[in-house]
C-alpha cells in the first residue's frame, strides 16, 4: 500500500531551527508520520513545540547550540550522538539572514550567515552522516531557497549560502547514494517567517513579490509539511541530489 511507504513509525529525525516557523512545521509534520524528534536550536525556547509533538504522541528532546560558533557546535554533535545510537533522519533547517546593500554588506554579517547556512551544515551532515553510513539508511534534507537559483537583493551571504546547500546537496548525493542514503533539499519560496517580515513590511516588494507568484499568496510553514515527510519517507527512496521547489509556481513564471 502506497501510503505505508510515507509512514515513520521507529524512525528518529533531528530537525535544526525546529523551534518555530518553518522548522517546528517541519518537525511536527514528521512527528505526525511518526517519528520521534530531536530539536536544536540557539535559544531555549521549544515550550511550543514540545506541546506540539506531545500531542502526537511522539518524544521529543532538545538542545541549545550556537552554529555560528564550531565549538558549540561540536559538543552538540558529541552530545546528540552520544544520546541517539542511530539518527534516521536530518533536517538541515537552521539558518539566519542579514541584510545590507552589498557596496556596505561588512565581513561580520558574511561570515556569520555563511557560518550558519553552509558551514555548519556541512560539519553537522558529514557528522551525522558517518553513523547513517554504519546502519546503511538515512533520509538527509538540506533546506535551499529560490536564492539558490537567483541572486536576490541586500543578501548577498544567503544567497551564496543558498546556492552553496544546492551544490552541497548534489555532493553529498553523489557520494552517499549507493550507501544506502537518500540526500534531497527543499526550496521554499517566499513564506511569511520572521525572516520575511522586512518583505512582506516593505509595500513595494510586497506587491512585487505577489504578483510573480501564480498563486498569488506567500506561502505558509504548513505547506511544506508534505514535502518533508516525502521526502524524509521510504517513498523518496529513488530520488536523489534534487531540489525540489515549494514556491507557488514562482520558478515556473
Amino acid at each position: 500500500m502506497i501510503l505505508e511507504k510515507f509512514k515513520l513509525d521507529s524512525k528518529v529525525a533531528l530537525v535544526t531551527g525546529s523551534n518555530q516557523g518553518i522548522g517546528q512545521s517541519y518537525a511536527l509534520a514528521l512527528a505526525e508520520a511518526g517519528a520521534d524528534i530531536i530539536g536544536v536550536s540557539y535559544v531555549d525556547d521549544f515550550e511550543e513545540t514540545k506541546k506540539l509533538i506531545a500531542g502526537t504522541g511522539r518524544k521529543f528532546k532538545s538542545y541549545v547550540s550556537d552554529f555560528s560558533n564550531r565549538a558549540s557546535l561540536y559538543d552538540f554533535i558529541k552530545n546528540v550522538n552520544s544520546d541517539f545510537p542511530k539518527i534516521d533522519i536530518l533536517v538541515n533547517n537552521a539558518g539566519t539572514i542579514l541584510r545590507s546593500p552589498i557596496s556596505e554588506h561588512p565581513d561580520e554579517y558574511w561570515d556569520k550567515v555563511i557560518e550558519i547556512n553552509l558551514s555548519a551544515q556541512f560539519i553537522l551532515t558529514r557528522e551525522i552522516g558517518k553513523k547513517m553510513l554504519q546502519h546503511g539508511y538515512g533520509k538527509i534534507v538540506f533546506i535551499a531557497s529560490l536564492l539558490s537559483f537567483q541572486g536576490g537583493i541586500l543578501v548577498p551571504g544567503y544567497a551564496s549560502s543558498k546556492g552553496g546547500i544546492k551544490q552541497l546537496t548534489m555532493a553529498f548525493a553523489n557520494e552517499w547514494a549507493s550507501k544506502g542514503i537518500t540526500v534531497n533539499a527543499i526550496a521554499p519560496g517566499y513564506i511569511a517567517t520572521d525572516n520575511t517580515k522586512a518583505l512582506r513590511e516593505d509595500p513595494v516588494r510586497n506587491k512585487a513579490i505577489l504578483d510573480r507568484i501564480p498563486q498569488g499568496r506567500w506561502g505558509t510553514p504548513e505547506d511544506l509539511m508534505g514535502t518533508v515527510v516525502f521526502l524524509c519517507s521510504d517513498a523518496s527512496n529513488y530520488l536523489n541530489g534534487s531540489v525540489v521547489t515549494v514556491d507557488g509556481g514562482w520558478m515556473g513564471r
